[in-house]
């Protein structure tokens, strides 16, 4: 069985060296060992990466630049040219490995036409499969009106955004004072990814654009096991405006998920239950989670062999035009 992995990080020493102590790891206080670990594999691809994957059946990343990424350049000339490079970077790696990697665009979101003409580029001339942005920039989410262009574009290209957590903190959560643990992938980043998902769903980015297709990894940031609450909550109340559909609607046809860093055969049967194989892709969330662990996990979860299909491959071939 084919498996395709959708949230697999590198990183670029010459980008990476412009925000040095600005990592995926932020403030987490992670051990050293597990430091170490991270920083040898993101600019890796050969030396470690793919011999992992050969050991585990990993047939092709989709690789994206490890955030914080472009999202970290906050002025826009500055984000405009890390985005060119970083894509021009991945656009070789790819082309030496056609059938093991594939790239997802760093886009400069600070200028949002820029970051419009990027995914064009990206796309078309670069062959990559959609983009990646770290959630905020600079504290601006991506349903300001300032980027219905790029909606437009991402219909036009049929191809997906996924939305990554990572940026820098657009403003200080008081609930992690004297509790580091709650910082990033524990907590604060599924919470506020989550919620910028959110807003584009109540916004009616959805029912502007409905054939956008956002993916959220990490089992969905939280949001498929809350749909039922998502529904009755919006049944009382009277925000001005309306959507097209129930909020839970857009959860699993324009918000798609991937089970990146969640290795829970009991997590994955309940998001198959709520929204469906077809909304599901495999992911690892790789070098940050373990090769071994997800593709365990992934394996022994009681899934139908149709829908282990779907999740391993399928879903990923049809959304990403990979060649099955």
């Amino acid at each position: 069985m084919r498996l395709i992995a959708l949230e697999e990080a590198f990183s670029i020493p010459r980008l990476t060296a412009r925000h040095p102590g600005l990592t995926d790891l932020g403030p987490i206080p992670v051990s050293r060992e597990f430091g170490r670990h991270v920083a040898r594999r993101l600019p890796d691809f050969t030396e470690l990466r793919l011999p992992e994957m050969d050991r585990y059946g990993v047939d092709t990343q989709v690789l994206s630049h490890t955030a914080p990424g472009i999202q970290a350049d906050l002025t826009a000339e500055e984000a405009v040219d890390a985005a060119r490079f970083a894509n021009d970077y991945l656009a070789k790696i790819v082309a030496a490995h056609p059938t093991r990697f594939a790239g997802f665009a760093a886009l400069p979101m600070q200028d949002p036409k820029a970051a419009t003409a990027e995914l064009r580029r990206a796309v078309g001339e670069l062959g990559f499969r959609g983009a990646l942005v770290n959630d905020h920039t600079g504290g601006r989410y991506l349903d300001d009106p300032v980027y219905e262009p790029f909606w437009t574009t991402l219909e036009d290209l049929d191809v997906p955004l996924y939305l990554h957590p990572g940026a820098p903190a657009a403003e200080r959560w008081k609930v992690t004072d004297g509790a580091a643990e709650l910082i990033g992938p524990t907590f604060t980043w599924g919470a506020e990814t989550g919620g910028h998902a959110l807003r584009l769903l109540y916004s009616g980015v959805f029912d502007r654009h409905p054939r956008a297709h956002l993916i959220l990894g990490h089992m969905g940031e939280y949001l498929p096991f809350m749909l039922s609450r998502l529904d009755s909550r919006y049944a009382t109340l009277d925000p001005g405006r309306t959507l097209d559909r129930a909020p839970s609607a857009y959860v699993g046809t324009n918000i798609l998920i991937t089970i990146s860093g969640v290795q829970s055969p009991a997590a994955l049967a309940g998001a198959v239950l709520a929204i469906g194989a077809d909304a599901i892709m495999f992911a690892i969330d790789y070098p940050y989670e373990y090769t071994e662990a997800a593709t365990t996990a992934f394996a022994t979860a009681p899934l139908s062999d149709a829908d282990r299909h779907k999740i391993a491959h399928g879903n990923a071939e049809r959304l990403l035009k990979l060649q099955p």
